[in-house]
């Protein structure tokens, strides 16, 4: 039986023809098979994410140091987890010019003695730590202030290993990029005094209702006392033993104990 022109065959749309009922291409096509079949994880996109991460946790601290080495940080990492945590932020960045040379000598000999000689890392104090966390005993504290520095612009609180080896990291490139004066000009704009407190300008008007270039030698102590855990001791309602740890930096300041305490 002859098939009607108009009549497709199976699977095909409806045919068109023309005035002489010749044969014409179908509305719809059934799509033919490619060969291909579904994309796979390959090596090569593997290659592709592990990039992208490397150019995230190393290229962009690595690019912002060098911004920040003529550029005031307009934010820390340290400021955004405190504002998503809820507390707010008061930071006023100013030269260290502008900062009390008796805050920076208290800093340097309450956080790190060797600063303006070391290249980073205080490789005796990390030892000592190190020696003790083997022995049982509470490790003092090793971080140098250009660690501490590197932490509180890029990464989060805590004591992991993955964190300390990002912060090793930056440490090196600071170090390698900025000199001291940019490194603790830095430092001292900053660092957290206080919930919501950034910077020792913002600290000496919020403590002392004075501008940072107006410390005493004592106050600057007190201030350097409560750093290990400024949000639960204050310079203004000291507790004895931020009294006595006081008293001491400003002793081994005054008694220039520690050679070149300030890297001006």
């Amino acid at each position: 039986m002859p098939r009607s022109p108009l009549v497709a065959p199976a699977g095909e749309g409806p045919r068109r023809t023309g005035s002489r009922g010749e044969r014409r291409e179908p509305y719809f096509r059934k799509p033919t098979p490619s060969g291909r079949g579904p994309r796979r994880f390959g090596p090569g996109n593997f290659a592709k994410i592990i990039l992208v991460l490397f150019l995230i946790f190393f290229g962009l601290p690595a690019t912002l140091i060098v911004l920040f080495r003529v550029v005031p940080p307009p934010v820390t990492a340290l400021m955004l987890i405190r504002s998503v945590e809820g507390a707010s932020t008061q930071h006023r960045w100013v030269p260290l010019d502008h900062i009390s040379p008796n805050l920076e000598r208290a800093v340097i000999a309450s956080e790190d003695e060797k600063f303006c000689t070391h290249h980073g890392f205080d490789w005796q104090a990390m030892d000592a730590a190190w020696r003790d966390y083997r022995a049982g005993r509470d490790a003092k504290g090793a971080s140098t202030i250009t660690m501490q520095t590197a932490k509180n612009l890029f990464l989060w609180p805590g004591r992991s290993v993955i964190r300390k080896g990002f912060e090793a990291y930056l440490t090196v490139i600071i170090e390698v990029l900025w000199d001291k004066h940019r490194i603790i000009e830095t430092y001292l704009n900053i660092i957290e005094w206080g919930d919501g407190i950034y910077g020792a300008e913002t600290a000496s008007r919020t403590f002392f209702n004075k501008p940072a270039t107006a410390l005493t030698a004592q106050e600057a102590a007190l201030l350097a006392a409560v750093l290990p855990n400024p949000r639960r001791w204050s310079p203004t309602q000291p507790t004895p033993y931020i009294v006595e740890r006081a008293a001491t930096i400003h002793a081994r300041v005054a008694g220039s104990v520690i050679p070149g305490m300030t890297c001006r």
